[in-house]
């Protein structure tokens, strides 16, 4: 259900006007990668403007994602190191219950010991 409202509501919208956006900045347009020489240049792109527009916000995505993530290295490493200390507890907590389990259970011997 939560999927069909974010479809819905937002994904549809963003793509009606991502169509809308292409439609209306169609033109060719050509990008100067020399900044040397502008009379001249030694490397150009023709394409639509939307098409530098989408690269320019998919590369800033990209980047923006790789910074986020080399920026919670730190605290992916402490949930690991946290993970492995919470399973060690949880085994050790186990063979001590089970340890208690067996100092407790009536043995056989030691009821006939007491008669």
């Amino acid at each position: 259900m939560f999927r069909k409202f974010i479809w819905l509501f937002l994904v549809l919208p963003a793509g009606v006007i991502l169509v809308a956006f292409a439609l209306a900045n169609r033109h060719s347009v050509q990008l100067n990668l020399d900044p040397l020489s502008s009379d001249d240049p030694f490397l150009t792109l023709d394409a639509p403007f939307f098409l530098f527009l989408l690269a320019a916000f998919l590369a800033g995505l990209l980047i923006g994602g790789i910074v986020t993530w080399f920026g919670q290295s730190k605290w992916r490493k402490e949930a690991k190191a946290r993970a492995r200390e919470t399973t060690a507890l949880r085994s050790e907590t186990d063979q001590l219950n089970e340890q208690l389990r067996a100092a407790h259970t009536p043995r056989l011997g030691s009821a006939e010991a007491a008669e």
